[in-house]
C-alpha cells in the first residue's frame, strides 16, 4: 500500500442502480440541462434490441422540457478504434449534440469519452491526443468539460461509465493508447441489470473476469490505499460469489445486479490506485496484435502472471485471499497465494473459461514482437516486466 501519506481519491460520477432504471435517463438528462443528445451504441446490442428498449424508454420520459433524441449511432468497432470515434465525433457535430449517451460495454463506453475529449478540444482526429501511446492530464489544467454525458453499462466488466480513462484502439500504429484526463468520465451511470440478462454465458464469464482482475490489480498495486481497498476487496468478493451464478443462470437479477455493482466499484479503484498492472500490461499486448477480447485476455493471464511474478504478489497474498473470501489464517504467503491461484482456476473451470489462448492459433515466431509489445505498451512504464519472464508467461499463455 502507498506508503507515502498523500492520496487522491475522485468518483465523480453519480451512480443509478435498479433493474429498469433506464426509464430515468430523459429526466436526468433535463436536469444536467442537456438539449440534443447523442446516443452511442454498437451494432451488436442494435440487434439484440438493446438500443432500441433505451429508446423507447428515452421517448417515453420524454416531455416538452424533455431534451431531444438528436441521433442513434451505432457503428463503434470492439478496441474504441480511432477511425469508429472518429465517425462518432464528425456524427455529434452534424446533429449539434450537446449530450452523449453511452450505452454499452467497454469499447463504447471509451469511444464516447474519446468524442467527449475531442468535442471539448476542438479535435478532429482523435489520434492528435494520443500520439505519444498515454495522454495524461491533472487538474487544474484540465478543466470540466460542458458535454453532459450518461453511461449505461451493459456488460458487468470493465467499469468504464465511472472512470477518467479510456483505451482506444489506433489502428495506424497497431497499439492501445490511453487517456487519462480528469472530467471524461460520466456525469451519472445508469447500472439496469435488466439490460444484461440477455447477455451470454462467455460474455458474462470473460467481462466478469475482466473486473475481477482491476480488483486483484487494485490491492496489489503500491497506490493501493484505504479507499481503494473498500471498493476492490469487495468487488472482489461480489465477483467470486456472483460470477458462477450469473454465468449458469443468466436471468438472475440480483447475481447481474452485484456483478453490475462490482465492475463499477473494481474499475473505480483501479483507476484511483493507479500504478503497476502487469495482467493489463499483457492483455493489452495479446488483444492489439491478436485481436484478443480484452476479458478473455485477462481470465487466461490472470493466474499465469500471479505465478510467473510471485515476488511482486507475495506481499500482498493475505489481502488477495481475502478478496477471494478464502479463509488462509495462520498460513505462509506462499501458501497463501498458491490458494488464490487456485481459486482463479477454479473460477475459470466453473465459468466454462479456457486457461490458455490455445484457440487462437498464436504462432510461435510471434514471440519477440510480443515481447516488443508488452515492453512497449504504455502501462508498462509503471511496472517494467523483465523479458524473460514475459517470454515465460506468453509460452504457458500460448498454450
Amino acid at each position: 500500500m502507498s506508503s507515502t501519506g498523500y492520496l487522491q481519491y475522485t468518483m465523480r460520477t453519480v451512480v443509478h442502480c435498479g433493474a429498469g432504471s433506464i426509464i430515468r435517463i430523459p429526466a436526468l438528462f433535463e436536469g444536467l440541462g442537456a438539449k440534443r443528445v447523442l446516443l452511442l451504441s454498437d451494432a451488436g446490442l442494435e440487434q439484440v434490441g438493446i438500443v432500441d428498449q433505451v429508446v423507447r424508454a428515452f421517448n417515453a420520459g420524454s416531455s416538452g422540457t424533455n431534451p431531444a433524441l438528436a441521433g442513434v449511432f451505432t457503428g463503434v468497432a470492439p478496441d474504441a478504434a480511432c477511425d469508429t470515434v472518429n465517425e462518432a465525433l464528425r456524427y455529434a457535430r452534424e446533429v449539434a449534440a450537446d449530450a452523449i449517451l453511452a450505452v454499452g460495454g467497454g469499447s463504447v463506453m471509451d469511444a464516447a469519452k474519446g468524442v467527449k475529449y475531442a468535442l471539448h478540444h476542438n479535435l478532429t482526429d482523435i489520434r492528435d491526443a494520443i500520439q505519444a501511446g498515454i495522454k495524461l492530464e491533472s487538474w487544474p489544467n484540465a478543466r470540466k468539460m460542458d458535454i453532459h454525458h450518461i453511461a449505461v453499462p451493459t456488460t458487468a466488466g470493465t467499469g468504464a461509465e465511472v472512470t477518467p480513462g479510456a483505451v482506444l484502439y489506433n489502428e495506424e500504429a497497431g497499439i492501445k493508447g490511453n487517456l487519462a484526463v480528469p472530467f471524461i468520465e460520466a456525469d451519472m451511470a445508469v447500472l439496469d441489470a435488466n439490460l444484461t440478462l440477455g447477455l451470454p454465458p462467455h460474455i458474462t464469464a470473460s467481462t466478469g473476469m475482466d473486473a475481477l482482475t482491476h480488483a486483484l490489480e487494485t490491492v496489489a498495486s503500491p497506490g493501493a490505499n484505504h479507499f481503494t481497498d473498500a471498493h476492490a476487496i469487495v468487488s472482489a468478493q461480489l465477483v467470486e460469489r456472483n460470477l458462477a451464478t450469473a454465468v449458469n443462470d443468466g436471468r438472475n437479477v440480483d447475481a447481474r445486479s452485484s456483478m453490475l455493482q462490482a465492475s463499477t466499484m473494481a474499475c473505480n479503484a483501479f483507476l484511483n490506485a493507479l500504478n503497476a498492472m502487469p495482467v493489463h500490461n499483457c492483455a493489452h499486448a495479446f488483444g492489439a496484435m491478436f485481436h484478443i477480447p480484452h476479458g478473455d485476455a485477462n481470465a487466461v493471464l490472470l493466474p499465469i502472471v500471479m505465478e510467473e511474478l510471485r515476488d511482486y504478489y507475495l506481499p500482498n497474498a493475505a489481502r488477495l485471499a481475502q478478496s477471494l473470501n478464502l479463509n488462509v489464517v495462520g498460513q505462509s504467503a506462499d501458501d497463501q497465494l498458491d490458494a488464490v491461484i487456485t481459486r482463479l482456476r477454479n473460477l475459470l473451470a466453473e465459468t466454462g473459461q479456457a486457461d490458455t489462448f490455445a484457440r487462437f492459433n498464436i504462432p510461435a515466431e510471434s514471440m519477440e514482437k510480443l515481447v516488443m509489445a508488452v515492453a512497449s505498451d504504455p502501462v508498462g512504464l509503471f511496472y517494467p516486466i523483465p523479458p524473460e519472464k514475459i517470454v515465460a508467461i506468453a509460452t504457458r499463455a500460448m498454450g
